[in-house]
């Protein structure tokens, strides 16, 4: 009998041993640069001569791996060998394919510093936030698999006099995997474990960022037991290969983390019937957030201004829950602007190997023009607190920035970032913070720091996010304790790390037996 779930333990790098170890796995890394990964298709490895080169953004002369692309041809090889995998999978008891997510879980944790390592270098996560995300990665396999025995048992009908009433859940198909490049192994292993413990095929296209440890999750799935087929690895460019996915007649559903932008492509594609299709494909999508952070009158000042530095500032604010909206109340709002751009000044940045930086670079060139280019906007717009300044010839940097005195219809109110770019805004009361903080078409998280208890009451009640925080930052959901998705724009609030999660997997089957 399994124990209960419980939450993956983080790693306590002020222990010697523990840095000594995580210097090791950087040093493992290293020597796997340069590697060839070839795309895999029904158990097969294939190199097609379309090579990537996956830099390191703390410094783009640095090659980590080289990765082959599929295209179109091989695309529908890989929805074909979903389909013909999927049957047999699904098939085998509920029981088993659970085992394979444990086994799995067992090989991440003695892998734990590798995969954090391989993040640290392929997209700039410190030494925290890498761990962090391993553990989080390790927590979807071992909740689900707990939660499929929970979907695959005995469910709950009313029972009715000379009948034999029963509800099945059964699985939908073959489906394609889109997860994002900010959470490369928490999210790709929560969808694509998800996806598969329910008895479904899946083509993974990895984000075209983060390939190298995309595909250290789909060996590890592979050697814990994911039969040939089930899983594809399926890396290609998103107008070619992840086009085709989302639109072929074999496709029984799509699951897409990213932009709102991509997002909303995918489920206007989705919608339309292929010729042989014979389902509506469902589409799980989470699509980031314009999250806020209300700091009330009463709140405890020195914590609130932590818990938002940190909530904008950690993974340079590549999280679509990272705070990029303070509303600061009228007699807090100077001391607060001043408090935080003090603390914000002093955030040491630099490659993330180095365990004292706390802020690194952001992902990607194209990331570095956008956000750069919300900073040249936030200048018009607001007043700089401090920041506002980038370095670009050998790493992605940009500097930790906050913008003051923000208008609430100005683009950097209104519009996601994704980058380390804060702005604060004044609110004249309770009622006013509110209804800023609801001024907007997304709605992922948000946070309240306050004490009185009708006024925490009544911000549960209007506050319209899918994770809502009470004096706490709005970042780091753990997976049974916050199930995390948004509202509106934000997405399908999906409930990631949820008790409901794997239903979006599963489709229900109602059979009843007359006794004669």
């Amino acid at each position: 009998m399994l124990q209960d779930f419980r939450n993956e333990a983080f790693t306590d790098f002020s222990r010697a041993e523990e840095r000594s170890a995580f210097e090791a796995a950087l040093s493992k890394v290293d020597r796997q640069k340069g590697a060839e990964i070839p795309v895999v298709v029904g158990g097969r490895r294939l190199k097609t001569g379309r090579l990537l080169e996956n830099l390191n953004p703390s410094d783009r002369s640095e090659v980590l791996s080289r990765h082959h692309l599929a295209d179109r041809r091989i695309a529908l090889k890989a929805v074909e060998a979903a389909v013909k995998a999927q049957k047999p999978w699904a098939e085998l008891p509920a029981r088993e394919r659970a085992s394979v997510l444990l086994r799995a879980a067992a090989r991440m944790r003695a892998k734990k510093h590798e995969l954090s390592a391989t993040m640290v270098l392929e997209i700039g996560k410190s030494w925290p936030e890498a761990d962090v995300e391993t553990a989080e990665a390790i927590d979807f396999l071992e909740f689900y698999a707990r939660e499929m025995l929970r979907w695959g048992g005995e469910i709950p009908v009313t029972p009715y006099a000379g009948e034999f009433p029963e509800t099945l859940y059964i699985p939908l198909g073959a489906g394609a995997v889109i997860p994002p490049w900010n959470f490369p192994n928490a999210i790709l292993t929560g969808m694509t474990s998800a996806a598969l413990v329910a008895g479904n095929g899946v083509v993974l296209k990895p984000a075209s960022d983060t390939p190298l440890i995309a595909w250290k999750v789909f060996t590890l799935l592979e050697e814990a037991g994911v039969p040939d087929g089930a899983l594809n690895y399926l890396p290609g460019p998103g107008s070619e290969v992840g086009d085709l996915l989302v639109e072929h007649a074999q496709t029984r559903f799509i699951s897409f983390t990213g932009s709102k932008e991509v997002g909303l492509t995918i489920n206007q594609k989705a919608a339309a019937v292929a010729k042989g299709q014979r389902w509506i494909k469902r589409v799980v999508l989470e699509m980031g957030g314009k999250d806020f952070i209300i700091v009330d009158e009463d709140a405890d000042f020195d914590f609130a201004v932590a818990q938002v530095v940190a909530s904008a500032f950690g993974f340079q604010g590549q999280k679509c829950s990272a705070c990029s909206r303070a509303i600061v109340h009228r007699r807090l709002y100077r001391r607060f602007v001043d408090a935080v751009v003090a603390k914000t000044a002093k955030l040491t940045q630099g490659p993330t190997r180095d365990p004292k930086n706390f802020v690194g670079p952001v992902a990607s060139e194209r990331q570095f023009k956008t956000v750069t280019d919300y900073i040249r906007i936030g200048r018009r717009e607001a007043k700089l607190g401090t920041g506002g300044t980038w370095h670009g010839r050998v790493g992605n940097f940009v500097a930790p920035t906050v913008f003051y005195d923000v208008k609430p219809a100005g683009r950097i109110f209104q519009e996601e970032i994704f980058g380390p770019v804060l702005g604060i805004t004044e609110a004249k009361d309770f009622a006013h913070g509110l209804a800023l903080a609801n001024a907007s078409e997304y709605g992922l998280t948000g946070s309240y720091f306050g004490r009185d208890r009708a006024r925490i009451a009544e911000a549960k009640k209007r506050l319209h996010c899918g994770n809502l925080y009470i004096n706490r930052k709005c970042t780091g959901a753990l997976v049974g304790v916050h199930p995390f998705g948004g509202f509106d724009m934000s997405g399908t609030d999906s409930k990631a790390g949820g008790r409901d999660y794997l239903g979006l997997f599963l489709q229900a089957k109602s059979i009843s037996e007359k006794l004669l």
